[in-house]
């Protein structure tokens, strides 16, 4: 009984664990387009760039 007492706690700590991960992850995934958003104000010179051909 006290090995699966430990396998579920471990069980229980493992999935707070990906929980946290996940946090994380999507913490930094929404303050790069948050930071991408912020970039993206003003002109964009590739879209410029593509918006007329080469001369020569």
């Amino acid at each position: 009984m006290f090995e699966y007492e430990i396998a579920t706690m471990r069980n229980a700590e493992l999935i707070r664990q990906a929980e946290a991960y996940r946090r994380v992850r999507q913490a930094q995934k929404a303050a790069a387009r948050a930071a991408a958003e912020g970039r993206s104000e003003g002109t964009d010179r590739r879209a410029a760039r593509d918006r007329f051909t080469r001369a020569a």
